[in-house]
């Protein structure tokens, strides 16, 4: 509906924003909000029509709370998080699409003492005939927030880059009409925000985030103060104590 799909996630917002104050270990904080589109046309193999919500770009992450990290690829909160991506089989064989990318974006998560949720990049060619994209919701300007101290999210992107070269960055709300054959849908669902001082988050979990991808090594000195060497991959503990003093 309108009103759950665009509507609830700001309210949701708002009241978790007003009762971070009161109850602040019971709150999350920010969710990636849902920005999704739709592609139509006629899919050459079949000579039919077709139309695809792509459900599976959207998914971004929760924000984190206290005690825990933010999960990761999941649905809006006006969901509960419960959205289904669709299955990469039956995503080429339904619609005329070619996935090339499906996976956690390193970064994405707003640092926190608990981080935000990973977001999602995607990436499939879209080789239907006569086709049009439709873009909606939001979270392209601003991204999911944190809270006491944590960082916020990234932001959501949707871009269609053309076989000529070019590039179109859409809006939240768009209706771009014909798109060519072999355009490629590149897609950023942006991750949650942080939970609490990053500084405070242990060393050793920066650590496990940096070796899973969750984390660059940049990110790691930058938002949480943990220096890691690039080779061993171990932890510099007087760099790390001194870095942290020093940002504190």
């Amino acid at each position: 509906t309108t009103f759950g799909n665009h509507l609830c996630p700001a309210t949701a917002d708002a009241i978790i924003r007003a009762l971070a104050p009161v109850i602040p270990e019971r709150v999350t904080a920010g969710w990636n909000n849902l920005f999704c589109g739709l592609v139509n046309g006629i899919d050459p193999r079949k000579n039919a029509p077709f139309v695809d919500i792509i459900f599976l770009g959207m998914k971004g992450g929760s924000g984190g709370t206290y005690g825990f990290d933010g999960y990761d690829h999941i649905g809006m909160i006006d969901a509960s998080g419960g959205v289904l991506s669709q299955d990469y089989e039956m995503f080429e064989q339904q619609d005329p699409h070619l996935l090339w990318k499906h996976e956690y974006l390193t970064d994405s998560a707003g640092a926190g003492r608990w981080r935000g949720g990973l977001g999602v990049e995607t990436e499939f060619s879209l080789d239907g005939e006569r086709m049009n994209v439709i873009t909606f919701g939001d979270g392209d300007v601003e991204p999911a927030f944190g809270l006491f101290g944590g960082k916020d999210g990234t932001l959501n992107i949707i871009e269609l880059r053309y076989p000529d070269g070019k590039t179109h960055v859409t809006l939240s709300k768009e209706l771009v009409a014909g798109v060519p054959k072999g355009t490629i849908w590149y897609q950023q669902a942006g991750g949650g925000g942080g939970y609490g001082d990053p500084m405070l988050r242990p060393a050793e979990k920066v650590l496990k985030d940096v070796k899973n991808e969750v984390v660059s090594l940049e990110k790691a000195r930058e938002d949480y103060g943990v220096v890691i060497d690039p080779v061993s991959l171990a932890v510099d503990e007087k760099a790390t104590v001194a870095l942290r003093a020093k940002q504190a």
